[in-house]
This record gives structure tokens, C-alpha cells and sequence, in this order.
């Protein structure tokens, strides 16, 4: 997979986009896209399915819906994996790359988990029952207002509004926070990850610096999987392993990704070990 825009501007550009024109996406930028798709790799094995949806497969499904959430969008992107380890942070890792390239494009893009319809989704796209259909993503071009609804979600979830860097990120324990001087050349590839999207806006990421290595956390929010069969904040998780993978390939810092190399650390309540990226 080959990132060849710049991750800083890609991540400026990106928001939730509620609200579209109702123009199609031009062919050739559809056909950038679907290669782009096909080079895609993660560092966690398991292997992600996209699937697309248009106008024209759109008017033949009768049930296919967003609640409301989404207006004006002729184009969709979906995501199917089968449930084992690492695969719902793959599909974080790989989905974002996707969004962030349609961002590159001046395409507007939004996380949909819990708010599309389900059934009717997997049948228009021909998910296979052996897959799970965590999330899905509407792209094309942003009216030039948002919709009510979309104002008012954005205000109920503080869309803007992103944690500060001492909620985020530790130094050697959970009590020491990380400062921006103290993460050296690392202080780019984590405030972009502090940048991300995630569900609902939670932003579950927690990243502690040791032994020269970045040591990923969940915290898990009480109760807030609960509606799913697997833990959608998974995704968000895999969410910031991009940010941050891209961000250190763009400034040739080297490393690489494990899921087996949780330090010896007492751990506050509701976290949860993920996996470490190992300074080369």
C-alpha cells in the first residue's frame, strides 16, 4: 500500500460528511478508489472484503436506509470481515486508509456502525452469512449546508472537540503523562491519532511510551459495546494504528506492529492491552 498524499492534510480535510450533493462520483476518481482498495495490506493478518454500492443498485432495494442520518448519498463503500483476533482492528486500519484517501480526493465520507440498516445493506452489497458487516461508508461531494439532524448530532457527540494530550498519552506508567517535548520525533504520528474519528466520538485510544516502544490501549466504555456482538471500539483502535503508521512512514521513522508485547504495567480501570508498535 503506498500513501503518497500527505497524511497531516488528508486528516485536516476529513469530517463527517451527513449531508450531499446528488452527484455521482466521476468514473476515473471510482476507478482511483477501487485500486487504491485492492493495494491495500494491514499489519494484523486478517483480511478485510470491501464491497460498493451505487445509485443505480440503490433504486432496486426498497429497505435500504440510514435513519435518517444520512441525505442525499448515491455511493457506498462497505466492510465485511470474518470475527477473529485482529480483525476488527484491521478493518479500522484498512477503512481509514480508504477514508483518508477519499479525503486526499475531495471526497466527503462518514463512519456508519450503528446507524444504517443492516440487513438491507448486506443484501444489496451480497455479504456472505460467514461475515460480520461492522460498518459501512457513504463518498461523494458535501452540499454546502449540513442538514439538521447532522447539526444536532454533532453537537451531542462533540464532534470538534478532541481530548488534551494528558488524557491520552503516558510516559513509563499510567501516572505520569506524556509530554509533547518528551515524545521527541513521535510528537507528529500521536497528535494525529489524537485527531482521529472514532465512534460516537469517544476516542478510546491510549498510548504509553516504554522501553522504546508505544504500547496501544483500549479503554473500554462501560457498557458502550454492549449492542454489538464484538467490540466496535476495536475499529477505533484500528483507526489510530493507521494515523499512526502512516504518520511514521511519512517521517521515515521505522518500526513495526505486535500484538504480544504488553509490558508489566498496573493498569487503570476499564483498559485494555491491544497491541505495541517496536521502535526499530
Amino acid at each position: 500500500m503506498d500513501i503518497n498524499f500527505s497524511i497531516r492534510e488528508a486528516v485536516k480535510k476529513r469530517y463527517s460528511v451527513r449531508n450531499y450533493k446528488e452527484q455521482e462520483v466521476e468514473l476515473d476518481k471510482r476507478e482511483a478508489i477501487e485500486s487504491f482498495v485492492n493495494s491495500l495490506d494491514n499489519p494484523f493478518g486478517p483480511k478485510v472484503n470491501f464491497h460498493y454500492l451505487d445509485n443505480e443498485e440503490m433504486k432496486n432495494q426498497k429497505k435500504l436506509g440510514t435513519y435518517g442520518v444520512i441525505k442525499g448519498a448515491t455511493q457506498y463503500i462497505g466492510t465485511t470481515i470474518k470475527l477473529e483476533p485482529g480483525s476488527l482492528e484491521a478493518l479500522g486500519y484498512e477503512l481509514e486508509a480508504v477514508i483518508l484517501y477519499l479525503a486526499n480526493l475531495g471526497l466527503g465520507t462518514c463512519w456508519l456502525g450503528g446507524t444504517f440498516n443492516r440487513k438491507g445493506f448486506a443484501k444489496a452489497m451480497n455479504i456472505g452469512e460467514d461475515e460480520i458487516f461492522p460498518i459501512i461508508t457513504p463518498y461523494g461531494y458535501a452540499a454546502n449546508k449540513k442538514h439538521m439532524k447532522e447539526v444536532v448530532m454533532r453537537k451531542m457527540i462533540k464532534a470538534d472537540h478532541r481530548k488534551e494530550w494528558n488524557q491520552l498519552f503516558y510516559k513509563d506508567n499510567f501516572q505520569l503523562s506524556l509530554t509533547k517535548e518528551e515524545a521527541g520525533d513521535l510528537e507528529f504520528p500521536l497528535e494525529m491519532i489524537r485527531l482521529g474519528p472514532s465512534a460516537s466520538n469517544k476516542q478510546p485510544w491510549r498510548v504509553l511510551l516504554k522501553n522504546n516502544a508505544c504500547h496501544f490501549y483500549e479503554y473500554k466504555e462501560p457498557g458502550y459495546s454492549d449492542r454489538f456482538q464484538y467490540d466496535i471500539q476495536r475499529v477505533d483502535m484500528g483507526i489510530a494504528a493507521a494515523h499512526f503508521d502512516f504518520s511514521v512512514k511519512e517521517k521515515g521513522i521505522n518500526g513495526y506492529f505486535l500484538t504480544t508485547c504488553e509490558p508489566e504495567v498496573k493498569l487503570p480501570d476499564h483498559m485494555e492491552y491491544v497491541f505495541s508498535w517496536i521502535r526499530e
